[in-house]
């Protein structure tokens, strides 16, 4: 996100210029029709919008006074203004009529979230986020943004966002990360089988068509229903169109885990896809955005990034044993060297394979090293692509006799193949996404929460 003071202060100045703001979203757009869903070409990438003319000043009206409570804490009209000029900000939307009501729902769900989080980490006094840990974050954001903290902050009070205000979120955001991480560091674990999952899944996948998306996901119950997340869904479809960073639209209002990573979803394997998306994704061209899909419990708006056809290589390292046997040989005689080889599987694993054969009489043990799965033989490519690394396979039988296959490691081959630790990270912070949701999901069905009419 690169700030742009021109485009960002003038959507910061027609909200800066709302005298109050209705507290029914009725005044929503209608649904689209199924014919409505479409694609369009833009730049999710761009670091700024482009200079566009001010948008009409929405007539709404809201009062400075108590909007909800949480708990024993309020939320004010001043501070629901204030939540709102920073998604602004943050978004780089340009808001009309149509799209105050989801900003400011967005706004109020924000607010509650950091009442909640806010009294959580108050049970924890030993949880303390300094001034010097704010400044850190905000030094940080700056540093994305490709300006200094100085002028980022002045940024934001330019367009009437108060320095405290934005402070103070910052420091709850900060607290909560450092709550989730430190109460469910074991519980998000990733043992090593989840990894091998995950990338026999990826192995797998080699074959199948493959999207690169990013995406923003609108959860109807946060938004006030079905009918607000598709309306919602179609404003934030015509900012991006517009200009506005998809990245910097998916951290303020998706609902997805992969919203902190500016919606970057990555490579998505044709089959393991809602159907819904994958059919919209199967027609689309690199470079578009989809207009919202709506799917149970919400609507989507993806990005393809990329697209590739599945035909990337599949890398394994394998090691074998085998007794020769010509391909004449009887069926007693397979029998019996396949009996000699489960015999020798007990307590075979890919460390002590090589020398146990070596010890063993009439078995020939063999490193096959690292090979393109495409390139093994045939009878070895289905062991090469779905067993578990550290497996071994049972008996084998190809031309020249009967073989047990190890395989040792796997990997995607190409530029764009993760690794290991990429695939442990991504799955650790797919885990702590998730217990936070539910963790603050339980904070809330806990609170009394009041929604002043």
């Amino acid at each position: 996100m690169r700030l742009k003071r021109f485009s960002t202060g003038v959507a910061l100045a027609a909200l800066m210029a709302v005298t109050g703001i209705g507290q029914s979203v009725a005044q929503t757009a209608p649904a689209p029709a199924q014919s409505d869903i479409q694609a369009q070409r833009l730049n999710p990438a761009a670091e700024q919008a482009p200079q566009r003319a001010p948008a009409a000043t929405p007539q709404f009206r809201m009062a400075d006074g108590i909007i909800a409570t949480v708990n024993d804490r309020i939320i004010t009209g001043f501070d629901l203004r204030q939540r709102m000029l920073v998604i602004i900000a943050m978004s780089q939307v340009q808001p009309t009529e149509e799209d105050i009501p989801a900003i400011q729902q967005q706004a109020l769900n924000d607010l509650i979230d950091q009442h909640l989080q806010a009294a959580e980490l108050a049970k924890f006094p030993q949880l303390v986020v300094t001034e010097q840990d704010v400044d850190r974050e905000i030094a940080l954001m700056a540093r994305e943004a490709g300006t200094s903290p100085e002028n980022f902050m002045a940024f934001l009070q330019q367009g009437g966002i108060r320095p405290e205000t934005y402070r103070e979120q910052l420091r709850v955001e900060s607290g909560w990360r450092d709550l989730v991480g430190g109460r469910f560091q074991d519980r998000s674990r990733v043992s090593r089988s989840q990894v091998d999952q995950a990338l026999r899944q990826i192995t797998e996948a080699t074959t199948k068509t493959q999207y690169l998306v990013s995406e923003i996901y609108l959860d109807a119950s946060r938004v006030g229903g079905m009918q607000e997340a598709v309306n919602g869904g179609r404003q934030l479809f015509q900012q991006m169109v517009q200009g506005a960073p998809f990245m910097n639209v998916a951290r303020q209002f998706s609902a997805a885990p992969s919203a902190a990573r500016g919606g970057d979803a990555g490579w998505m394997i044709e089959g393991t896809i809602q159907p819904a998306l994958e059919s919209t994704l199967a027609t689309m061209e690199v470079g578009q955005l989809s207009s919202p899909i709506p799917v149970e419990g919400g609507v989507y708006i993806v990005y393809l990034r990329d697209k590739r056809s599945g035909d990337a290589s599949s890398l394994v390292k394998m090691k074998q044993v085998m007794v020769q046997l010509p391909e004449t040989a009887t069926p007693d005689e397979v029998a019996a060297a396949s009996q000699k080889l489960e015999a020798f599987r007990a307590g075979v694993t890919c460390d002590n394979m090589i020398e146990r054969a070596r010890s063993t009489p009439d078995i020939m043990g063999a490193d096959l090293g690292e090979s393109d799965v495409a390139d093994l033989l045939p009878q070895f490519q289905q062991v090469a692509r779905s067993a578990e690394i550290g497996s071994v396979s049972s008996v084998v039988r190809t031309q020249v006799g009967v073989h047990l296959l190890a395989v040792c490691d796997r990997r995607l081959g190409g530029p764009q193949a993760p690794s290991r630790q990429q695939i442990e990270n991504r799955l650790r912070e797919q885990n702590y996404a998730m217990l936070g949701r539910r963790y603050l999901r339980d904070l809330r069905n806990d609170a009394l929460i009041e929604i002043k009419q």
